[in-house]
């Protein structure tokens, strides 16, 4: 009986080391004022498998109480809500220091607001009339610490950021970074994601997060956006 019993947990332990980890889940939270949309929502991230949705808000200033109480990893966001906006989240978002990855879902096609969900803090646009799986691409890479927009959206976002912010970056905002980093700046400016940095300069993915760490921290960029925007400074001066 005992050797019986030995096997068994021989077996237990070798399956229990086969076991692979369990990965943390995407933490999301949702504010829009329609509450057919929000629910459907709900329950339509809650079908991917590393999704959790861990709150709603009905407008903006529950949004915000939301998000302080939950801590959330993405916040999916509507643009027009009543009371207390989209932008007016991203705006008390971005003062108090605390952005967070956000992907705004809207039914706007004003290029406008989409370059303010970028100087807000957005991360990641979806339009309403997109499918699911654009929302759940955008909400992983987000996550990741990357920007959801489309590669024409991001452009055109990024280069008129750019054009409003020339001459008054510091001139030598780069200048502190080796060639291997400049690299890196300016495929951020193109838009590329890690992996296809990555690919382009044959490193591995977290050699290129080591390297984007160390050039957030000599440039004072606090994300992917405002390096890109830097980056483009850089081009437009060079070119000038």
């Amino acid at each position: 009986m005992a050797a019986k019993q030995n096997s068994t947990s021989k077996v237990s332990t070798s399956e229990k080391q086969n076991e692979k980890p369990v990965e943390p889940k995407i933490r999301i939270v949702i504010a829009d004022d329609h509450a057919v949309l929000r629910e459907s929502l709900s329950a339509l991230l809650a079908t991917q498998p590393d999704f959790a949705v861990e709150g709603t808000a009905a407008d903006g200033l529950q949004a915000l109480e939301v998000v302080q109480k939950v801590h959330p990893d993405v916040l999916v966001l509507d643009l027009f809500m009543p009371g207390s906006d989209g932008f007016e989240v991203l705006r008390t978002l971005d003062r108090a220091g605390s952005r967070m990855a956000t992907v705004v879902l809207t039914g706007s096609d004003s290029e406008s607001d989409y370059t303010n969900v970028v100087r807000l803090g957005g991360r990641g646009l979806v339009l309403k009339s997109d499918g699911p799986d654009k929302l759940f691409a955008a909400v992983r890479t987000v996550a990741s610490g990357e920007l959801a927009f489309s590669d024409d959206l991001a452009q055109r976002v990024l280069s008129s950021m750019a054009q409003d912010t020339r001459g008054t970056a510091p001139p030598s905002s780069l200048d502190r970074l080796s060639e291997r980093e400049r690299q890196i700046a300016f495929c951020v400016a193109r838009g590329q994601k890690n992996k296809d940095i990555s690919a382009q300069l044959n490193i591995s993915e977290n050699t290129v997060k080591r390297h984007l760490q160390s050039i957030f921290n000599k440039t004072g960029a606090r994300d992917r956006l405002e390096l890109a925007v830097l980056a483009l400074n850089e081009v437009s001066r060079a070119a000038a």
